[in-house]
């Protein structure tokens, strides 16, 4: 048995170094919107190393941490966004097939690059141009990547570099004598315009929302990224009471006021809510106030799953039943197999993409606008309803504004009323809500970017049951403290309670230590349940903790950045509070 063993470990060994030998290589990806590079090589020592690219938000070389290669499973860490891969590797190494954890796990899977074999004679165009773009109240650097290959194809990549974005793959690059043009798919822009007969100048327009001039001049070298520093950690402190919490933010949250996430020329204003034992407090820091309205984004997804827990109790629906029955009559034809149900959707286990491919924003500042249910049907009918086998955890906006409009199409009503019959009328969540009042109008809070420039407000159509409603934290407590003591809930609805614990059974694996429930995700290791959201103006966090007894929410009138979301962040951080723990710094 000894003899045995040894063996089996001499293999086991064997078998991993044989996969890591396959992983030394550069690969893309795409989380969402963003362009991710991962650049993996065997070190001096015969490890594995690596580093990770954001090109979108202008990170590069952040190093990767942890890599362990065993059969087909690989994992990875990236200690700097606190964020970690794993999932596995195809036997030939070309694809590691995963999910990204930072904030609500998503799947991102790498396929290797193919090497390029650049031009011998370098096209007219190719090189490093850089210029600036002046739309209104801003000044945008703006660098350009040109090159050819061998087969005369053009490659070119854009950095905006005071966004932070960089590496923004262009299509449809042309170049025709001295006429030369290229999209920027991402971000819906178009350039050109005329090489001039030196070849040092590219002289043309910008095309996005409006034409602006862009005038691009050839450079030796690169503008060079700054890399990001890991985040840094204060001290554990005995577990916080909420008599005391005020006085631990007031100086938590003093360099963030001071210079950074909430100083004062960034117009940026934080809500916090906090239950603990019963009792509550609202905080606010910055440029909001206490009855501020704000986009909550995908914590939206909880609200349409308790939906569905509430339509299960009252027999409307069964957690298995067919989407395709809850659509229009002949919306797709009745597969062959297994099919996507109501709980797969609730559970992010259907299959379905994180959106349509028949998603094409007509405004990028307003993307979900006019995304309408003919839309979303015509998109059902040419990819059915069919469930894929071993369907893994997989984030999907698509799946569940999907959900959100089936239980309106059951209940024969829209999003909004559904939403305010089932959960907002009940619990008397005023100011939770899809359209505001008039009078909610004059306290929604104004969204920026993460550049802390005025946002647009996001509308969401077919897909509202992914991220459409608007909140307070005054609501969103209360909505938290249903979800504490579901037992407790005085509610004009007799299946509010047991919907509640229904919408809190653990459903699916989407990490070793991260299960889903109807929505919300369930750290298994601390029982904190949680989920966040993010518009283009927006970022929130949620967590209710049935152990310790305490519920929390972050609602910050800021879309996330190049470090992750500062609601994240603070939710993360008020929790590490709460439990006695380690909590992330909040300063610049």
């Amino acid at each position: 048995m000894i003899i045995h063993r040894w063996l089996f470990a001499v293999l086991s060994l064997s078998a991993a170094f044989a996969q890591s030998s396959k992983l030394p290589g550069d690969y893309s990806g795409t989380l969402g919107p963003l362009h991710i590079k991962l650049h993996l090589k065997t070190g001096a020592t015969g490890n594995l190393e690596g580093t990770l690219d954001s090109l979108d938000q202008g990170a590069a070389g952040l190093p990767c941490a942890n890599l362990h290669s065993n059969g087909n499973n690989f994992t990875f860490e990236v200690p700097s966004v606190n964020g970690k891969w794993e999932g596995t590797v195809s036997d030939d190494g070309a694809t590691l097939n995963g999910t990204w954890s930072q904030g609500s796990p998503m799947p991102l899977v790498f396929r290797r690059d193919e090497p390029f074999a650049a031009a011998e004679k370098p096209s007219p165009v190719d090189g490093i141009w850089l210029g600036t773009l002046n739309p209104p109240g801003a000044s945008l650097r703006i660098q350009l990547h040109l090159k050819s290959d061998r087969a005369g194809k053009e490659y070119c990549s854009l950095d905006s570099l005071d966004q932070g974005a960089r590496g923004l793959v262009c299509e449809n690059v042309h170049l025709d004598g001295s006429q030369f043009s290229f999209e920027v798919p991402a971000v819906h822009g178009h350039w050109s315009g005329t090489l001039s007969t030196d070849g040092n100048v590219l002289d043309g327009t910008w095309s996005q929302t409006k034409d602006l001039p862009l005038r691009l001049t050839r450079q030796k070298t690169e503008v060079a990224s700054n890399p990001l520093e890991p985040p840094h950690f204060d001290p554990a402190m005995p577990p916080v009471l909420l008599a005391g919490l005020k006085a631990v933010l007031d100086r938590d949250l003093a360099a963030a006021l001071a210079g950074g996430a909430l100083a004062a020329n960034t117009n940026s204003g934080v809500a916090i809510g906090v239950e603990q034992h019963g009792t509550r407090r609202i905080l606010v820091y910055g440029a909001v106030k206490e009855n501020s309205i704000f986009e909550i984004g995908s914590i939206s997804k909880t609200f349409t799953g308790l939906i569905l827990a509430q339509m299960v109790e009252q027999h409307k629906v069964t957690l298995n039943n067919p989407v395709r029955e809850l659509l229009p009559p002949g919306t797709a034809p009745k597969p062959n197999g297994p099919e996507i149900t109501l709980l797969d959707l609730a559970d992010q286990h259907s299959g379905l993409p994180r959106l349509p491919d028949n998603f094409h924003p007509a405004d990028a500042q307003n993307p979900y606008a006019d995304y309408s249910a003919a839309k979303l049907y015509e998109y059902v009918a040419q990819h059915g309803t069919a469930k894929p086998a071993g369907a893994r955890f997989n984030y999907s906006n698509l799946g569940l504004g999907l959900l959100g409009q089936a239980l309106s199409n059951r209940a024969a009503t829209t999003y909004p009323d559904l939403l305010h019959t089932e959960i907002t009328g009940p619990l008397q969540l005023h100011d939770t809500v899809v359209k505001l009042s008039p009078e909610q109008q004059q306290r929604f809070a104004l969204g920026h970017t993460a550049q802390h420039q005025p946002a647009h407000a996001w509308d969401l159509d077919a897909l509202a049951g992914a991220g459409a409603i608007r909140s307070t934290a005054a609501d969103m407590l209360t909505y938290l403290a249903a979800q504490l003591h579901p037992e407790s809930v005085t509610t004009t609805s007799a299946t509010l309670p047991a919907a509640i614990r229904l919408s809190h059974e653990l459903r699916g694996d989407v990490t070793p230590s991260m299960k889903i429930a109807l929505v919300w995700f369930c750290d298994t290791n601390t029982g904190v349940y949680w989920h966040n959201g993010g518009t283009g103006g927006f970022s929130s966090y949620a967590l209710f903790n049935p152990k310790e007894d305490y519920a929390a929410v972050v609602l910050y009138n800021t879309a996330g950045g190049l470090t992750g979301s500062f609601a994240d962040h603070l939710g993360m951080h008020i929790a590490a509070r709460l439990s006695g723990k380690p909590a992330v710094s909040l300063g610049p």
